[in-house]
């Protein structure tokens, strides 16, 4: 098989050209939107109120892409690739449009969960029809064009958010999603096919698990609008029970949300689910970075925004490189992927706070360790991705391709309750010096799920190699890509 069949130029051949671009172009618009939010949002709450609910924005956001993650393949079965793609456009636009003319933050929230429901579809649906539309040797090349679509989104999204936020017209900036999503259906409808090629049968829905799932982030939340440190702690606890549940309904019931034993300690899923999740977690804190850069550091909104967007560079800088690798190099991307990201957020520590360095080292300091804590997340993500499909029972490929977006934004959306938690409690809200006590406190605190996907890495790898679970034929087609 020669090097051409398995690389990128297969990837953007005639035959895969279209499906290329309309999967990464969905992905791009949920990314993109999502770093326009988080440049603006300093500028939404100094405007409409609501610094307490400033987490919100995103938690609302990541838990309705979770419930549009789970229910995307029950969408697929029922409306074809085209008709689902075109429902999820429709529902992010309706949400660009509330979030365009919201008064306050309540209708704002509602425009974002909205947001959240469409992204959540067009996410999933991107990573759910790898396996559908390219062979397993394009795998890794897919998810790492899907993923470099967050690199694109560090150009875009910040220089939208951020223009408008200056001019003092964030609203536009949700404005401007409109005739853009508009244009993206039009795509979708002319180069996606109607029907799947074979029709699955439908299953019900896994609704207890999806109400435990998105309950243990809203009750994370909740207790994050307290500065009461009981109510913070009986929040986290609740969830962590909810979870708990969540486990034991996966072993037990007829209809599961993840793939059959994924969430068994002796599943290499599980292992691999883990580390995702722990990777995701570490970042959470990054939706802060451009409040504390603009309180702290006196950046303006534009500024601020790309600062931010180091992280997003950084994990596709790393994912984009390490796509092709295989065997032990794959393995050791894996797991050094999380002693970078903890090296990265280390380094926020002490850049952030204005007070913990030399102020003619804290800019190129935040910079640095926001690329670090980004490509130590992309280091390896292909392959943890690539990992989950390749793992999973054949008979539950769809669901394991749902699966990795369900994950991902469930471990955005915790990340994202649990930074609201820290920087209220440690109270943000109280000028500077609150702004600075939250930001320390912060990412100290995120660098603990990142030293504890270093070691669940390493395990997951050396139990990987000890079974000899490697699918050989896929390494050698790469190599030779």
């Amino acid at each position: 098989m020669s090097g051409s069949q398995n690389g990128w130029a297969d990837l953007f051949s005639a035959e895969n050209r279209g499906s290329a671009i309309t999967l990464s172009a969905g992905v791009a618009l949920y990314a993109t939107n999502s770093y326009i939010v988080i440049t603006i949002l300093p500028s939404v709450v100094q405007d409409i109120g609501g610094l307490a609910w400033y987490a919100w924005n995103t938690t609302l956001y990541v838990v309705c892409s979770i419930l549009g993650s789970a229910l995307s393949a029950r969408l697929m079965r029922t409306a074809g690739p085209r008709g689902s793609y075109l429902m999820a456009t429709g529902i992010f636009i309706a949400g660009a449009a509330i979030c365009t003319a919201a008064p306050n933050m309540p209708v704002l929230l509602l425009g974002r969960a909205l947001q959240g429901l469409g992204g959540g579809f067009l996410f999933a649906l991107s990573y759910a029809m790898i396996n559908l539309l390219f062979k397993e040797s394009l795998w890794p090349r897919a998810m790492a064009l899907i993923s470099a679509m967050w690199g694109i989104a560090t150009l875009i999204g910040p220089a939208v958010g951020g223009i408008f936020a200056e001019l003092h017209a964030w609203r536009w900036a949700f404005g401007l999603l409109l005739p853009v999503t508009s244009l993206f259906g039009l795509w979708v409808w002319r180069i996606l096919p109607k029907a799947q090629r074979e029709k699955q049968a439908d299953e019900p829905l896994p609704l207890m698990q999806l109400a435990l799932l998105t309950g243990s982030v809203l009750v994370v939340s909740a207790g994050s609008l307290s500065s009461e440190g009981l109510i913070n702690l009986l929040g986290f606890v609740i969830a962590v029970v909810m979870i708990l549940i969540l486990r034991h309904r996966e072993f037990t019931a007829d209809v599961r949300l993840l793939p059959r034993n994924a969430l068994r300690r002796s599943s290499p899923l599980y292992g691999l689910y883990l580390v995702m999740s722990l990777l995701i977690i570490g970042l959470g804190c990054e939706l802060f970075v451009p409040y504390m850069l603009q309180h702290l550091h006196g950046h303006a909104p534009l500024a601020a925004g790309y600062i931010t967007a180091a992280a997003a560079a950084g994990w596709t800088l790393s994912e984009v490189a390490s796509s092709g690798w295989t065997g032990r190099r794959a393995d050791n991307a894996i797991v050094c992927g999380p002693v970078i990201l903890a090296a990265g957020l280390l380094l926020l520590l002490f850049t952030v706070p204005v007070a913990f360095g030399l102020p003619w080292l804290n800019i190129s300091g935040v910079v640095l360790g926001l690329t670090l804590a980004g490509f130590g997340i992309g280091l390896g993500w292909p392959h943890l991705l690539t990992r989950v499909l390749q793992q999973a029972p054949e008979d539950d490929r769809e669901k394991a391709g749902a699966s990795i977006t369900v994950v991902q934004s469930f471990a955005s959306a915790l990340g994202a309750a649990l930074a609201g938690t820290v920087a209220n409690f440690a109270g943000v809200s109280q000028g500077d010096a609150g702004a600075a006590n939250a930001a320390f406190w912060m990412f100290l605190l995120f660098a603990i799920p990142a030293f504890l996907a270093v070691w669940i890495a390493w395990r997951s790898v050396k139990a990987r190699q000890a079974s000899g679970n490697a699918p050989e034929h896929l390494s050698r087609d790469l190599s030779q890509g």
